[in-house]
């Protein structure tokens, strides 16, 4: 485990330096996993989920596993839940990039929704593990046992929808389909997969980085470990998203932009479970200092890839600012949410 102890300013340098590596790596990221949907003809959805979200993913895992190994249990389970939120949020920050229409009515995906719907429940999970009994399993919480099972068998009904649709998205003129490119089948897999790995490195590492710094900048200032877990930390390890959601947007792969922030949601429920096997003082859904906070956190991102869900559903051509409603509403969740967890609690 990284272990260093610098004056404030060098932690504070090594997290903005981490946070420009996981960006740069996400962004080389997109054009590979775009590339690689052709290339294997699974189709940018289930490639959004599986290798970017995971890749995106990354640095968000090992930030809370560093965290909650530190004994900062409040940091793991905010930089998990902060950076679903964050994320979510990046979808309307994608839909302004793209002008064309309203992006969730373009990027129409029946696997795209049904993760939205299983991300909601797997979180609905960890809010009942956090206001639930402190019950634990050889330090682990019952919902840590649960989350894994279901993300096991989420994966397989993501899978299952796209390769047996029971119903398809009504096809309009701004409806953008997944359409695999001819020159990208001519593609080395060993290349495309070499590419990701790499990328996966540096954003794992980088995650690591940040979390250490961030320990020590919440010791060395004072600061709220669910302030900085849910700000500063889930919005860097969260960077990998925005950046390549708005250039999966860029690149026209719309399903892809979308599937990469429900897919890496669906990673970043798993932190906690990840984290609550690493913290060793009892469960980590009832750890000191772990309250209010964190079900307010929570409840919070719950609602918004609600809203996220229904406007997949209601699938609004056009709405403020040639984005649609459901973007407006993400963005005033997500700031009134944050504004309320750093002023009010």
């Amino acid at each position: 485990m990284l272990d260093y102890q610098i004056p404030l300013e060098g932690n504070i340098a090594i997290f903005a330096i981490a946070t420009v590596v996981i960006g740069f790596a996400g962004v080389k990221a997109t054009g590979l996993a775009d590339r690689l949907a052709d290339r294997s003809g699974m189709g940018e959805a289930v490639t959004g989920t599986i290798f970017l979200g995971f890749l995106t993913a990354l640095p968000g895992l090992l930030a809370s596993v560093v965290a909650a190994a530190k004994g900062h249990p409040a940091m793991a389970i905010s930089n998990a839940m902060g950076g679903i939120a964050v994320q979510t949020a990046a979808l309307a920050v994608a839909d302004i990039a793209y002008r064309r229409a309203n992006l969730e009515h373009a990027a129409a995906s029946v696997p795209n929704m049904m993760q939205a719907t299983i991300l909601v429940a797997l979180m609905v999970l960890v809010l009942c593990g956090l206001s639930g009994p402190d019950v634990t399993v050889m330090h682990i919480h019952p919902v840590t046992i649960l989350l894994i099972l279901a993300a096991g068998g989420a994966f397989q009904l993501v899978i299952a929808t796209r390769n047996d649709p029971m119903w398809k998205p009504t096809e309009t003129a701004l409806t953008v389909t997944d359409e695999p490119e001819d020159e990208h089948k001519q593609e080395s897999m060993t290349g495309l997969i070499t590419g990701l790995v790499i990328a996966a490195g540096l954003t794992g590492v980088s995650g690591a980085l940040v979390a250490e710094s961030a320990s020590n900048i919440v010791k060395e200032t004072g600061l709220s470990e669910v302030l900085v877990g849910a700000l500063f930390v889930a919005l860097a390890t969260s960077l990998p998203e925005l950046v390549t959601s708005v250039a999966a947007v860029r690149r026209g792969a719309l399903t892809l932009a979308v599937s990469d922030i429900v897919g890496g949601n669906f990673f970043d429920v798993l932190f906690i479970a990840a984290a609550d096997l690493v913290y060793l003082n009892g469960s980590i859904f009832h750890a000191s200092g772990i309250g209010p906070r964190e079900i307010f956190l929570t409840s919070v991102t719950i609602l918004l890839n609600i809203v996220l869900l229904a406007g997949l559903i209601f699938r609004q051509k056009r709405g403020p600012g040639n984005i649609g409603f459901e973007s407006v509403l993400m963005l005033i969740l997500y700031f009134g949410g944050l504004t309320i967890l750093s002023v009010a609690m």
